[in-house]
């Protein structure tokens, strides 16, 4: 049975679900609400180690140099050029961080939910090795680091997250600069929305992380060094977590079909007969002499 597509009917153009039932809603903001805090307080227990902080910072500094790798202070020096340049940096690295990855889960969450799923996994694990890290390796950040000669933008030009002594913040650890975060969840983001749509121009939600590591290394809030590390957690957890099934490409739209009847199989006709009574006579059926007439006009 064959099946045709009638003429002027659009093909599917846009993404369509996997099929994954979605996860209940209730449950997924414990989840999330859960790691958020675990994270947050599991990040406090970097504290009270500035000393060994700045001696990784410095490590961290000549080792960039070693790689040669480009200084931060040329990505800083561009944005110090304008100081409404600077402050949207300083704005957009105190509210974008948080707000972007919330809208990415939520938006799987409704229309892909097999992908919410993925990207959720992914970031649990890309945060719970980060936060070892954290607790391992505390880190200063460049702008605190005087041999680096950077400026804390964020402290001079507003508006700051951090409070002005880090030792006296109890809203954030300041010490746990490796890996950046913001680079890692950004970076995801743009993975999981590539992965989860179609088109050509949704490679451009990779500005997404370049901008995020421009913003991070422009303000002094992190190293190259933090987005590679980050970079890389997120790959090792990409490659352990399974990734669903690839949706198709364009807008969903109902399309017609009908069904041809499959051709019946020839059969070969019969040769024609003569008429029995024209051919024979009798019982013998041989023909007989005053037959002939007839038999010549029945085979004519």
């Amino acid at each position: 049975m064959a099946a045709g597509i009638r003429p002027g009917t659009r093909r599917p153009t846009g993404p369509e679900t996997t099929g994954t039932s979605r996860p209940p809603l209730v449950r997924e903001l414990l989840l999330v609400t859960a790691l958020f805090v675990v994270y947050k307080f599991g990040r406090q227990l970097a504290n009270g180690h500035e000393t060994r902080a700045f001696h990784n910072a410095d490590r961290v500094w000549d080792w960039e140099r070693a790689l040669r790798l480009p200084g931060e202070g040329a990505v800083q020096r561009l944005l110090l050029h304008n100081e409404t340049l600077i402050q949207v940096a300083n704005t957009f690295y105190a509210a974008v961080h948080f707000p972007a990855t919330i809208a990415f889960l939520v938006w799987l969450y409704v229309r892909r939910p097999a992908h919410y799923l993925w990207s959720r996994r992914v970031l649990a694990l890309v945060t719970t090795a980060a936060l070892a890290l954290h607790i391992l390796l505390p880190l200063a950040p460049p702008r605190m680091l005087a041999s680096a000669g950077l400026v804390d933008t964020a402290q001079v030009y507003g508006p700051s997250v951090y409070s002005a002594k880090p030792d006296t913040d109890t809203m954030a650890n300041q010490f746990a600069a490796m890996p950046s975060l913001h680079f890692g969840w950004a970076l995801m983001v743009a993975i999981g929305l590539i992965a989860a749509t179609r088109g050509r121009w949704r490679w451009l939600w990779l500005l997404h992380p370049a901008l995020t590591l421009l913003v991070i290394v422009g303000t002094a809030n992190h190293y190259w060094l933090d987005a590679l590390v980050a970079a890389a957690l997120l790959g090792a957890a990409l490659c352990f977590v399974p990734r669903p099934k690839p949706v198709r490409g364009g807008r969903t739209v109902a399309v017609h079909m009908r069904r041809t009847p499959a051709p019946r199989p020839a059969v070969a006709p019969e040769p024609a007969r003569a008429p029995e009574s024209a051919l024979t006579s009798g019982r013998t059926g041989v023909p007989e002499a005053a037959d002939a007439p007839e038999l010549a006009e029945a085979l004519r």
